[in-house]
């Protein structure tokens, strides 16, 4: 990945807040004929080893898992995509000082490096289909528990998944939200994006942060 200094977020605890916030990662590999890619919802156990350790599972009939099983000490790539905008020159201050302004995109990412270990044994893929669930139902007012559903029904459910486990080799993070523009622009971003979804955003937030609008 492209990380211009400026850009760059190497703080461990913020990496790894951004993979819990946006869980959803895009995993990599390569195939014999050529690259292949799949969104999978991740858990981080950031415990183990210098950065942690990512779990997911996905289909047994998708052919990834068989790549993967094949090349084990092959790296792969998950990419996290957090916030992300689109931003007008209209925005800037600049733009009507001197009209030499053009848009750009604002985002924060990050790219996790490692290799994959290929599980099938049922009692850690029903360990982590519980964790998974009670990750993203904790939020509800009444949580939906794998124990809901009929044991056999479950039991059928996890014989058609393979389970994934990526210790993390390295982390990146790039967080590009109009830190490189003057004090001008990065208010006027801040603003015209909450304008535009007419409520506080995550975007507008990580502009002021990034960009000294806030004590924080």
């Amino acid at each position: 990945m492209y990380q211009p200094p400026l850009f760059r977020e190497t703080r461990l605890d913020v990496l790894h807040a951004l993979i819990r916030s946006h869980p959803l990662g895009l995993l990599i590999c390569n195939g014999a004929e050529g690259p292949v890619a799949n969104p999978l919802p991740f858990l981080l156990d950031a415990d183990v080893g210098p950065n942690g350790r990512l779990q997911a599972h996905l289909a047994r009939a998708n052919p990834q898992w068989r790549l993967l099983a094949e090349m084990p000490d092959v790296p792969v790539l998950v990419v996290f995509q957090g916030a992300e905008s689109y931003i007008t020159p209209s925005w800037y201050e600049t733009k009507r000082e001197t009209g030499k302004v053009v848009p750009t995109w604002n985002y924060a990412m990050v790219q996790v490096r490692g290799t994959v270990r290929v599980i099938e044994d049922k009692d850690w893929l029903a360990g982590q289909i519980a964790r998974l669930t009670a990750t993203h139902e904790a939020g509800r007012s009444e949580p939906w528990q794998v124990t809901d559903a009929p044991q056999a029904y479950i039991d059928a459910q996890i014989k058609g998944i393979v389970g994934l486990e990526i210790d993390i080799a390295s982390i990146d993070g790039k967080w590009k939200v109009s830190q490189n523009r003057p004090l001008g622009d990065r208010v006027g971003v801040a603003e015209g994006i909450e304008a535009d979804q007419g409520a506080v955003d995550e975007m507008a937030q990580l502009v002021r942060q990034y960009g000294g609008l806030t004590d924080s």
